[in-house]
């Protein structure tokens, strides 16, 4: 299994599409909207996690270097934003689980037949599992539109 991109990081709820993207690119990146501030602030000491947020508040309750404050709105400037701040990295596009942000794990596409649509399953060849969710994954029809966006983010 791949070592995650550093840092591990921790989003608040303000940041939780951009969790989701990082993830996409391979980046470890803990998110639960139910996370309070005080856990986030524990967890991330705890786990050595620089923290995602957009909360000027909870930004001041941390050390310069752990904290990656979001100045804005949309997701793509926001990832191009985190981006500029964290060191140059391969990214390891589709290797964790956008929902739960386990790394997944390849998986026979025999295994798959009944867990997938019947369309899916007669045009996909390659398929990943999330071992804590169990989630599927493929290369569907939006992973064009992913891999411009990831092109565009690269060239930052």
């Amino acid at each position: 299994m791949e070592k995650a991109l550093e840092p591990p990081l921790i989003a608040d709820v303000m940041v939780g599409r951009l969790a989701r993207w990082l993830r996409v690119l391979g980046f470890d990146v803990l998110y639960s909207n139910r996370y309070t501030d005080a856990e986030i602030v524990h967890i991330a000491a705890a786990e050595q996690r620089t923290v995602l947020t957009r909360d000027r508040g909870l930004a001041a309750r941390l050390p310069e270097h752990a904290v990656i404050f979001v100045h804005h709105d949309d997701v793509d400037s926001q990832v191009a934003e985190v981006l500029q701040r964290l060191p140059q990295a391969e990214f390891r596009i589709y290797s964790r689980c956008s929902e739960c942000n386990h790394p997944l794990r390849s998986i026979d596409r025999e295994s798959v037949f009944d867990r997938v649509p019947p369309y899916v399953y007669l045009t996909q060849t390659t398929f990943a599992e999330c071992p804590a969710c169990s989630r599927i994954y493929w290369r569907g029809t939006h992973a064009g539109r992913i891999e411009e966006k990831v092109r565009r983010w690269k060239q930052i």
